[in-house]
């Protein structure tokens, strides 16, 4: 359960507030209205691409929870860039959200989803954990950017959540590509080791490709289908 007595009414409020008064917050700065407004009751979600998000965040509340969806379709290089990360970052608590049914399970009922209905596999991997395990906070926070696709061109830096019914915190938002290798670079952050073999946007192993060159980072998720989110953020 969440751990304010806030009502989604009041929480959307709040929401709409900062939309406007941390509309040009920088990062730094939108995380420290979040932990000084949230207290515990917010998330990192963090797909162990890189840690850069944490990094951000720890700077802002050290204990802070992180969301990692365990579709257990991940690369190897993937549960091994989360287990980095923990050890990297002591004070953070990696919240491992997994689906009702394991992998085998959901093959046995259904067949490789990912194949057949990739729209499905993801609602029962991705979409049914997350909001089961957002339901235990006041708000989340996400590395989405708006590079990273036509999709999420309009990304705000605050926004409410009305499909999971909690505040969205985007602090990178307005981050150029250059600005996020600066950051990354400068600070020695942790990457997971398949961005540099050229996979730009890394999901569940069955369904990323790297991109071709010059397209969208996001473009090889889910390559020669129409379907472009997970469901996550839209």
């Amino acid at each position: 359960m969440r751990t304010t007595t806030r009502t989604d009414d009041q929480l959307r409020a709040l929401a709409e507030r900062a939309a406007v008064d941390l509309a040009d917050a920088s990062a730094a700065e939108a995380l420290a209205w979040t932990a000084e407004e949230f207290g515990t009751s917010w998330i990192v979600a963090s797909n162990m691409q890189d840690a850069v998000l944490i990094d951000l965040a720890v700077r802002a509340r050290a204990d802070v929870d992180v969301l990692f969806l365990e579709t257990g379709y991940h690369f190897a290089e993937t549960i091994g860039t989360r287990d980095a990360i923990e050890l990297t970052y002591p004070g953070i608590r990696v919240v491992n959200a997994a689906a009702e049914q394991s992998v085998a399970e959901q093959e046995a009922e259904f067949g490789q989803l990912n194949r057949t209905d990739p729209g499905r596999c993801c609602f029962l991997r991705k979409v049914v954990p997350l909001r089961a395990t957002l339901s235990n906070y006041d708000a989340w926070v996400t590395g989405v950017r708006r590079v990273d696709a036509p999709t999420r061109a309009d990304t705000p830096v605050v926004q409410w959540d009305e499909r999971n019914g909690l505040v969205k915190i985007n602090p990178i938002a307005p981050w150029s590509d250059e600005e996020f290798r600066s950051y990354l670079d400068t600070n020695g952050i942790l990457e997971n080791p398949l961005v540099g073999a050229g996979y730009l946007s890394i999901g569940c192993a069955p369904c990323t490709a790297k991109p071709l060159p010059g397209s969208d980072a996001r473009s090889g998720r889910w390559a020669g289908l129409a379907k472009t989110e997970c469901g996550l953020h839209g």
